[in-house]
Formats: C-alpha cells, structure tokens, sequence
C-alpha cells in the first residue's frame, strides 16, 4: 500500500473525489473521515494551480493549528496527497543510450 496504491488510484479511471476518498479510508492509518474528501481535492487544485498558501476550509470539527482553514500544502502533505500533485514520471527506454 501506500504511495504505490495511491499512485494507482491516481490512474484509475474513476472521479477524483472517489480516488481521495477510497486513498484516505483504506492507505491512511488511522482512516481519515470523508468529510475531508472534498478539502483533499481543493488543496490538490490549489497546488496544481501553484497556490501552495490557499486557504482551504476545513470541515466542522476539524482544526489546523486552531484554525478552520489549512494551507493546501499542508493537507497535501498531511494527508499523503503525492500521487495527486505530481506530474508522472515516465520513462522512455528507447532513448537511453548503452
């Protein structure tokens, strides 16, 4: 499991929200609660989108540091989020030269 399983979910042919929410229930111990799917995804965005700083709203109950909101980054690493952020890194081997 982990970033492995997470990279293959990353791929799967399934929502994004799907993806984060089967990611945090079944390769985060202990399972983080769905309510956090939707934050997941909006903390992704943001760091795809270079706003590392964006202010994501948590869910009622949950604090960062005593705030409702959390630095995207902080979620994406918090919460594994690699396989989301990360361009894929392919590898050609016909242009490897021997």
């Amino acid at each position: 499991m982990g970033l492995n399983f997470a990279t293959e979910l990353a791929d799967l042919d399934m929502s994004i929200e799907n993806q984060i929410s089967v990611h945090l229930q079944y390769n985060c111990y202990p399972p983080v609660p769905s309510s956090m799917v939707q934050p997941c995804v909006d903390a992704i965005n943001a760091v795809w989108n270079e706003d590392y700083f964006a202010e994501i709203q948590l869910p009622e109950g949950v604090l960062w540091r005593g705030s409702n909101f959390a630095p995207a980054s902080a979620i994406v690493e918090g919460h594994r989020l690699d396989a989301w952020v990360s361009e894929p890194d392919y590898y050609n081997f016909e242009d490897e030269e021997m």
